[in-house]
C-alpha cells in the first residue's frame, strides 16, 4: 500500500527536536520559525511537557468519555483562569476543523436557524461546515456546497450590514487569518459582529484555533477588541503537537445529553498535554514574551528594504513582499535552514515561531533574511 498522495513535501525528514530547533535524518539542525502550522506553543520537546505524557502513559492513556475524566475538570478550571473565561463550558474534541464543526452545530441547535456569515481568505477547516465555511472552492467538494454560507470581505462594515438579518445563526471569524495571510480583524468590526448578532439573536463565533493559546501576546486574538463572543474555538497550540481541540461555549448556551460527542475528545493524554501546555505558559510567561519578541521582529522587519508590509500580533506574523515569495521561502530554509510557512496569498511568508522564542533566535532569522532579500534584490 502506498500513500495517499495529497501533500507537496520537502524532502526533509525531522528525527529529533528540542525548543526551537529540529534536526533531520542526516544531523543537519534546523531553526523553526513554523512548528507545524502554529502547533508547536512551548517547545519541542519541553522536559516537563514529555515528563508529564510518559507518566500519564505508564498510568492510562485512554478510556471514553462514558466515564468520568477528573482531568477534563481541571483542564477546564486552568483554561478558564487562564483565558479569562472562567464562566464558560468546554467541549473536547481532537481538531480545529471538529472544534469548528461542533461549534457551527452548536449555533444552529441554539437559534434553530441555519445561515451563517463567514468572510473572504477564511480557513476552518476540511470538515463538512467547516470547509464549507472556509474560502477555498479547491477544497469544497460538490457534497459540501451549501446555500446557507454568505461569504462577505473582511472589515466591511457595510456588507456586513447588509446581509446580516434574523436568518442567520452565527458568524464565524478567525481572530486572525492565518491561512489568508495574517489578516486581521479591526476592533471596531468584531465589536460591530458582536452588536449585530446581539440583535439579531445570531451567535458570533471566534475560531482562535491558530491565533489562540498566547500566540497573539493575549491568550486570544479578540481580547485586543475587549469583545465576549458566544463561542470559542481552540486547537493547535493546545496540545503542544497532541492533538487536542476544545469549544469555549457562553453559559446561556445549554447542553443537552448525546447534542454533541466524540471518541477520543477528551482523553486522558490529550488532557495531560493541554494541562502541561497551561502549566508551562502560565510558569514561564509565556504571553508576554509572545508580545516582546513579536513586537521586535516586527519592528526589525519594517526597515528591511523589499519587505512591502508587515502585518501580526505578537508571534503571528505575516510578511508581505511585491511579488510571490515561494523562492524567498525555499532559500530560507535549504539555504539557511530555517523553517518559515506559507499562505494563500502567495506573496505573503508567515512567521508562527514557538512561543520560547529568544532574541538570538530571531536574530538568526533576520540576519539569514537580510542576506536573502538582498540576493533577490540585485535580481
Amino acid at each position: 500500500m502506498k500513500l495517499f498522495d495529497v501533500y507537496p513535501l520537502f524532502d526533509i525528514e525531522p528525527v529529533k527536536a528540542k525548543g526551537s530547533f529540529v534536526w533531520d535524518k542526516n544531523g543537519i539542525k534546523y531553526l523553526d520559525l513554523y512548528g507545524g502550522h502554529a502547533v508547536i506553543s512551548i517547545g519541542h520537546s519541553h522536559p516537563t511537557y514529555v515528563e508529564t505524557l510518559t507518566e500519564q502513559l505508564n498510568k492510562i492513556g485512554f478510556y471514553s468519555n462514558s466515564v468520568k475524566i477528573t482531568m477534563q475538570e481541571e483542564l477546564a478550571e486552568k483554561l478558564g483562569k487562564l483565558s479569562g473565561y472562567s464562566n464558560y463550558e468546554l467541549f473536547l474534541c481532537n481538531s480545529g476543523a471538529e472544534a469548528n464543526e461542533n461549534a457551527l452545530k452548536l449555533a444552529s441547535f441554539h437559534t434553530g436557524k441555519k445561515k451563517i456569515i463567514a468572510f473572504g481568505k477564511s480557513f476552518h477547516g476540511r470538515t463538512s461546515l467547516a470547509v464549507a465555511t472556509t474560502d477555498d472552492s479547491k477544497i469544497l467538494a460538490p457534497v459540501n456546497e451549501t446555500e446557507n454560507i454568505v461569504f462577505l470581505p473582511l472589515n466591511d462594515e457595510k456588507a456586513f450590514d447588509e446581509a446580516m438579518n434574523n436568518d442567520v445563526c452565527a458568524v464565524i471569524v478567525e481572530g486572525i487569518q492565518g491561512v489568508g495571510g495574517v489578516n486581521i480583524p479591526s476592533n471596531s468590526f468584531l465589536k460591530k459582529l458582536k452588536d449585530d448578532c446581539e440583535k439579531f439573536g445570531a451567535l458570533l463565533i471566534l475560531d482562535e484555533i491558530q491565533s489562540g493559546y498566547g500566540r497573539s501576546g493575549k491568550f486570544f486574538a479578540h481580547q485586543y477588541s475587549e469583545i465576549q463572543p458566544d463561542i470559542i474555538t481552540i486547537a493547535k497550540g493546545m496540545g503542544n503537537g497532541f492533538p487536542v481541540a476544545g469549544v469555549l461555549i457562553h453559559p446561556d448556551i445549554k447542553a443537552k445529553h448525546g447534542m454533541l460527542g466524540t471518541t477520543f475528545g477528551g482523553n486522558y493524554l490529550a488532557c495531560t498535554a493541554a494541562i502541561t501546555v497551561l502549566d508551562i505558559i502560565e510558569e514561564e510567561a509565556l504571553i508576554d514574551n509572545a508580545f516582546k519578541m513579536g513586537n521586535y521582529l516586527m519592528n526589525e522587519l519594517k526597515q528591511i528594504e523589499g519587505v512591502k508590509e508587515v502585518r501580526g500580533l505578537g508571534l503571528m506574523i505575516g510578511i508581505e513582499f511585491y511579488e510571490p515569495c515561494g523562492e524567498i521561502r525555499n532559500q530560507l530554509l535549504f539555504k539557511h535552514k530555517i523553517f518559515t510557512g506559507s499562505s494563500s496569498d502567495k506573496n505573503t511568508l508567515r512567521v508562527l515561531p514557538s512561543l520560547t522564542i529568544t532574541k538570538v533566535e530571531l536574530d538568526q532569522f533576520l540576519y539569514a533574511f537580510k542576506a536573502v532579500l538582498s540576493k533577490q534584490l540585485v535580481k
